[in-house]
C-alpha cells in the first residue's frame, strides 16, 4: 500500500515526485516513458537555469534528482484504476494499491495522420514553435492550423525564417482579431486557405510537402499545430469533472471533484500549458496529497 502513485513521469509528474519525496511519503512513479511530450522538444529555451537545453536531457535532470532522494520510477503502463477503500491500479505487469493518486498523464497531440509524418519527426516536423523555431533561422517553414495556437507559431516563426506559410483547412483563420491583423501585416507570412498537407517528402530531412489543391511547397520545417486531446481513457471509471473539450476541472489545490485524485499538468484545465507550469502543478499536487494523506492517518 502506497501512500501516493504519481501515473506519468513528465515534468509535472517528476516534480510532484521530488516534493512527495521530501514529505516524506511512501511514492511510487508509473509511466510508460519517462519525460512525455517534452522528450519532443530539440531545445528549451525558456526554462529557468538553462540558456539552451534539449528535453531529453531537462527530463533526464529531472529523473536523476527524484532517483537520488529515493524515489523509484517504474516503467509500466498504468492500464485501470479502481476507486474502492483505496485506489487500485492495474498495469500490463501487475496491479499496486495506494490512498491517493496524481494524474500527470498528459495530452496527445494531434496529428495529420499521413506517411512521412512520423519519420520527419525531429528531421523538420515538429509540434513545438516555442521549443524549434530558432533552429529554422532564414529557412522555410509551413505551419498547419487556423487557431490561435497555430497563429502565434506562425508569429513567432517570422522572427527567425525569412518565410513562413499558414496551410489551414477553412477559409479564414479562427485566431483572435489582433493576432489574425498581425500576420496580415506580416511580410514573411503567407497564409493558403481550403488546403490540406496530402504528402511530405525529403530524403534525410523534410525537404517538402504536396497540398490537396494541387500545390507544392518547398520547405525545411513543417509545424503541426492542429490541437492535442486529452489522455482521459484511463480516468474514465473515477468519473471526474472535465470541461467542455475534455481537460480536469482542478481546484488551486490541483484536486479533482474525486477526493483522493490530483490532476497536474497538460491535462488540467489552463491557459499556458509550460513545462515550468506543469512543474508548478506538481509541486502544488504533492503538498495537498501530503496533507490529505495526514488527515486520513488520523
Amino acid at each position: 500500500m502506497y501512500d501516493l502513485i504519481i501515473i506519468g513521469a513528465g515534468a509535472g509528474g517528476l516534480t510532484a515526485a521530488l516534493f512527495a519525496a521530501r514529505y516524506k511519503l511512501n511514492a511510487l512513479v508509473l509511466s510508460k516513458d519517462i519525460g512525455g511530450l517534452s522528450l519532443e522538444a530539440s531545445e528549451i529555451e525558456n526554462y529557468p537555469g538553462f540558456i539552451s537545453v534539449s528535453g531529453a536531457e531537462l527530463m533526464k535532470q529531472f529523473s536523476k534528482q527524484v532517483d537520488a532522494l529515493g524515489v523509484e520510477i517504474r516503467q509500466e503502463e498504468v492500464t485501470r484504476i479502481e476507486k474502492k477503500n483505496n485506489f487500485v491500479l492495474k498495469t500490463d505487469k501487475k496491479s499496486y494499491d495506494a490512498k491517493s493518486i496524481i494524474l500527470a498523464i498528459g495530452t496527445k497531440r494531434r496529428t495529420l495522420n499521413i506517411e512521412g509524418e512520423e519519420r520527419f519527426l525531429g528531421k523538420g516536423i515538429s509540434y513545438c514553435a516555442n521549443c524549434d523555431a530558432p533552429l529554422f533561422k532564414n529557412k522555410i517553414v509551413a505551419v498547419v492550423g487556423g487557431s490561435d495556437a497555430a497563429a502565434m507559431s506562425a508569429l513567432l516563426l517570422a522572427e527567425y525564417a525569412k518565410k513562413v506559410y499558414i496551410v489551414y483547412r477553412k477559409s479564414e483563420l479562427r485566431a483572435d482579431p489582433i493576432t489574425v491583423e498581425k500576420i496580415k501585416k506580416s511580410k514573411k507570412i503567407e497564409a493558403i486557405y481550403n488546403a490540406n498537407v496530402a504528402n511530405i517528402s525529403g530524403k534525410d530531412f523534410l525537404e517538402s510537402v504536396s497540398l490537396d489543391n494541387e500545390k507544392a511547397l518547398e520547405i525545411d520545417g513543417l509545424f503541426i499545430e492542429i490541437g492535442a486531446t486529452p489522455s482521459l481513457a484511463l480516468t474514465k471509471p473515477l468519473g471526474l469533472n472535465t470541461d467542455s473539450l475534455g481537460y480536469i476541472a482542478a481546484n488551486e489545490r490541483m484536486e479533482t471533484n474525486v477526493e483522493g485524485v490530483f490532476a497536474v499538468g497538460d491535462i488540467v484545465k489552463k491557459d499556458l500549458r509550460q513545462i515550468i507550469t506543469a512543474c508548478a502543478d506538481g509541486a502544488i499536487a504533492a503538498l495537498y496529497a501530503y496533507k490529505y494523506i495526514k488527515q486520513i492517518k488520523k
